[in-house]
């Protein structure tokens, strides 16, 4: 193996291997180091019994964002710590973007705010994500 662990690689990787993700219909819109835009569009077997989309569907979306944002800086990273506000509720239909920024990093830690906003620029939730970065390196083939 040697080091090829792009920010890019190291999210098309995780990516490939997570089938909720893709079912989730998540669309990978922009890659960097510490950094990552998702989107994905909401669909009627992701509603609760209000008719607007499930709370865990807005997480998931986040959740995603701050996997694959923590990853790219190079060391394997999962989250120990997240808490998310809905600020507004979403229908069928509406494109979700999620946009991940990090905060802070250490050897151990990270911490990432991910803000997603509905097609109309209006912020829709907003997530907060602390990751621990473990010893094992993303090393590709």
């Amino acid at each position: 193996m040697k080091n090829n662990s792009s920010p890019e690689n190291i999210v098309s990787i995780l990516y490939e291997k997570d089938a909720f993700t893709q079912w989730l219909g998540i669309e990978i819109i922009e890659v960097k180091q510490g950094s990552c835009m998702l989107q994905m569009t909401i669909r009627k077997e992701m509603l609760n019994g209000f008719a607007i989309a499930h709370g865990g569907i807005t997480y998931s979306l986040a959740d995603t964002a701050l996997a694959f944002s923590s990853n790219t800086q190079g060391k394997k990273s999962v989250s120990i710590e997240t808490s998310i506000s809905h600020t507004e509720s979403l229908k069928e239909g509406d494109v979700i973007t999620a946009s991940a920024e990090e905060i802070s990093l250490s050897n151990k830690i990270g911490i990432y705010q991910i803000t997603i906003k509905n097609q109309h620029d209006k912020t829709v939730a907003l997530f907060k994500g602390t990751v621990y970065r473990t010893s094992k390196e993303w090393l590709i083939d």
